[in-house]
C-alpha cells in the first residue's frame, strides 16, 4: 500500500484541507502516476458539497489527471518509466457489456468506476481523485499525450474537452455545417475550438454581451445574444447541430427551432430537470434532442490525438493546491477564463 498526501473534504460544510489516503498495491496491470497537474471541474465542486445527495467522505476530487509514470506492473505494456501519461473521469468499467465491447466504456451497463467518489476494493472503499500526489489506474485508463502539447494546458482536456468533442465526433461535425455552441465557460471555449478546427460554421450563442469579444477572439464566426428577440429571430432554422453547454437548469424549448429540418441539439452542461418539453418544434422540424457523457477509453485517446495534431489546448489559470477554496468560491462566480488546473509539482514534497 502507497500513503500518500491529498486535499480532502471531511465534509459538505467543510473545506479542503491537507490529508492522506492510502492507494492500492500495484497490480500486474496498473500504473502509478505521480501526478503534475490537474484540472478543476464544476463536478469536483458538486461533489465536494454533496449537491446531488450521493458523495462519499472523505472526498477527494480531481479527475483531469496529467503525470508521469513512477512504475507499472509486469503485465504493462507500452508504457516507459517518466512518460507523460493522462487520467480521465473513470478509471473502470466492467468490459463485458455491449457498451464496453463496443468502446463506450462511458455507458458501461455493468461496473462502471468513476475516478472518484465510487465504491472499490482499494483502501477507504470508494475511489479518490486527483487532488493527490499519486495515483494508480490500471493501464487500460490511461492516455498517452502527444509531445507537442502543454500539461496544463491538457489537463481539462479529459473532461471538458472529451465531453464536447464525443458529441461533435458522434454526430460527424464537417465542414459546410453550420453548429451552435450554448454558454462560453469550460466546456463551451472547448466545443469552439473543435468545431471549427473540423471546418464547422461557429457560432456562439450567450446571454452575456460581455463575452462577444471572447467567443470572436476563441475562433467562432458568429455571436449572438440569446437575451435578444430579434437575434433569436434571425437564428431560427439556422443549426446543423447545437451543442448545449450551460451548467445550469434552463428552459431547452428556447433553442429548439433555432434547429433546420432533421438538425440535433445535444445537451451536455446540465444534469437534472430542465421543464417541461415542448414536442411541437420536433414534430414540425423532424427535430432531435439528445445527451452525451464525456468519451470512452479509444475516443478519448482519438481526441488528444486530434489536439496534438491541431495544437488544441484550453485556456487555463494555473493555482497551487492550497488555493483550491477559493477557486471553488471563483468557479461558483464563473470567475475564470476558461478552467483551473492545479499545479501538484511541488504538492507533498
Amino acid at each position: 500500500m502507497l500513503k500518500t498526501p491529498c486535499y480532502a473534504t471531511q465534509s459538505q460544510t467543510k473545506q479542503l484541507e491537507a490529508y492522506s489516503i492510502t492507494r492500492r498495491n500495484i497490480g500486474h496491470k496498473d500504473i502509478l502516476i505521480e501526478i503534475q497537474f490537474c484540472g478543476v471541474c464544476h463536478t469536483d465542486l458538486h461533489y465536494a458539497k454533496n449537491d446531488w445527495g450521493i458523495t462519499k467522505y472523505p472526498f477527494v476530487g480531481g479527475h483531469e489527471v496529467i503525470g508521469l509514470v513512477k512504475k507499472f506492473g509486469t503485465s504493462v505494456s507500452g508504457f516507459d518509466v517518466d512518460q507523460r501519461v493522462a487520467v480521465g473521469c473513470f478509471v473502470n468499467s466492467c468490459r463485458t457489456c455491449s457498451s464496453c465491447l463496443n468502446d463506450l466504456e462511458q455507458y458501461c451497463r455493468g461496473q462502471l468506476t468513476k475516478t472518484y467518489n465510487d465504491p472499490t476494493s482499494d483502501p477507504g472503499g470508494h475511489t479518490f481523485g486527483g487532488y493527490s500526489k499519486y495515483i494508480v489506474v490500471d493501464e487500460h485508463f490511461v492516455f498517452t499525450l502527444p509531445d507537442n502539447m502543454n500539461s496544463a494546458k491538457s489537463a481539462p482536456l479529459l473532461c471538458a474537452g472529451i465531453t464536447v468533442f464525443s458529441p461533435l465526433n458522434h454526430w460527424k461535425v464537417s465542414r459546410g455545417m453550420t453548429v451552435g455552441i450554448i454558454g462560453l465557460g469550460g466546456l463551451g471555449h472547448m466545443a469552439v475550438k473543435f468545431s471549427k478546427a473540423l471546418q464547422a460554421k461557429t457560432i456562439v450563442l450567450t446571454t452575456s454581451e460581455g463575452k462577444v469579444n471572447d467567443a470572436l477572439m476563441l475562433g467562432a464566426d458568429e455571436v449572438i445574444v440569446s437575451s435578444k428577440q430579434s437575434e433569436m429571430e434571425y437564428a431560427q432554422n439556422k443549426f446543423d447541430f447545437i451543442l448545449n453547454t450551460i451548467p445550469v437548469a434552463h428552459n431547452v424549448n428556447n433553442y429548439m427551432e433555432l434547429l433546420k429540418v432533421d438538425g440535433t441539439m445535444c445537451v451536455v452542461g446540465s444534469i437534472g430537470p430542465t421543464g417541461e418539453l415542448n414536442s411541437r418544434p420536433l414534430i414540425f422540424g423532424r427535430r432531435n434532442i439528445s445527451g452525451s457523457l464525456v468519451g470512452g477509453v479509444n475516443e478519448t485517446q482519438k481526441m488528444l490525438d486530434f489536439c496534438g495534431l491541431k495544437n488544441i489546448q484550453a485556456d487555463v489559470e494555473i493555482i497551487q493546491l492550497e488555493q483550491i477554496n477559493e477557486a471553488y468560491i471563483r468557479m461558483k462566480k464563473n470567475d475564470v477564463k476558461y478552467r483551473f488546473v492545479v499545479d501538484m509539482r511541488s504538492f507533498g514534497n
